[in-house]
């Protein structure tokens, strides 16, 4: 969309407009370029995404030309396009983002439909409808960032609990804004401090074992893997905290693995996001818990191992 472009301004359609930005994402290999346009574009005109398709030859404005080559300008220097319009998508909700959390990917979907699937599962069609709902249930969500497990799921199960913790208050100030907006916070407490201790001291978590599913992207980039393996759009602009998990990835997931089953009832399940190159480690922590069965190990979208899973025995 230079000024030396051929088309005209009444021709720079929203079609049009996709197109180019598709094109310029791929071509610097951005993930989901698609994504990455149709947010941009959704964001400078003011609609939903899908709105965009309901009108693809609206022309733009010469103000909605202007903002967006401001926009693709600093998305192509690598600054993430969540960022830029304050919004990330995770298993179908929107989610307010920006640089006190970590933008949530596709592949931390894996976790929530894990979750839904063994719930579903366990309480089939001849139950009580208030089980399938997710009634007495109390999932914890440790590492929450955004809050978006913890939503996704409470907005799945809509007679479920939920308590998350972070050690960022800052976070947690985002975490909050998403439930009030997903209609969640009644049945979401949000704790802040490290891993598992605000949890222990949560009545309804007590060390005894009492949730009904313990869930965690935690940092768990190694640290070996982050000066030549990490996009510059991550390193550069997402917050360290929620990335980094030491010299071997594991510095927060070990003590998941080791002391979060017992905040499980019998037959709860733990399930922990983990970096691909670690999950051979990550799986030999949680064997060699006494408190965990049916260890293994759950793929992401992409067929790379990605989350540990044990169930509580």
């Amino acid at each position: 969309m230079s000024s030396s472009s051929h088309l005209t301004d009444a021709q720079w359609t929203t079609r049009k407009l996709l197109a180019w930005m598709g094109a310029a994402f791929t071509k610097k290999d951005l993930d989901s370029p698609r994504l990455l346009a149709e947010l941009l574009m959704a964001h400078v005109v003011g609609c939903d995404r899908l709105k965009l398709y309901m009108d693809p030859d609206r022309p733009a404005s010469p103000l909605e030309r202007e903002s967006l080559r401001d926009l693709v300008s600093r998305a192509l220097q690598h600054e993430p396009v969540q960022y830029l319009v304050g919004e990330a998508w995770f298993f179908g909700l929107p989610f307010k983002v920006d640089r006190r959390v970590l933008i949530p990917r596709p592949c931390t979907e894996t976790i929530v439909e894990h979750v839904l699937q063994h719930h579903r599962a366990t309480h089939g069609p001849s139950q009580a409808e208030s089980a399938a709902r997710g009634e007495g249930v109390l999932l914890a969500d440790v590492c929450t960032g955004s809050g978006a497990i913890a939503i996704a799921l409470l907005k799945n199960l809509p007679g479920a609990r939920g308590v998350a913790s972070d050690v960022s208050a800052s976070a947690l100030d985002v975490a909050r804004e998403n439930a009030v907006r997903h209609g969640v916070n009644e049945r979401l407490d949000l704790l802040c401090g490290d891993l598992l201790a605000p949890l222990r001291d949560f009545a309804p978590t007590a060390a005894d074992g009492s949730a009904d599913y313990l869930v965690s992207n935690p940092p768990y980039i190694p640290d070996t893997e982050w000066p030549g393996q990490v996009d510059l759009n991550v390193r550069d602009h997402e917050p360290h905290l929620a990335l980094r998990g030491g010299p071997d990835g594991l510095n927060c997931a070990r003590p998941l693995l080791e002391h979060g089953p017992a905040l499980l009832k019998p037959g709860g399940l733990i399930l922990i996001e983990v970096a691909t190159s670690r999950v051979g480690e990550a799986t030999a922590l949680a064997e060699a818990n006494p408190l965990l069965k049916a260890v293994r190990v759950l793929k992401d979208h992409e067929g790379l191992d990605r989350v540990v899973l044990g169930t509580r025995a």
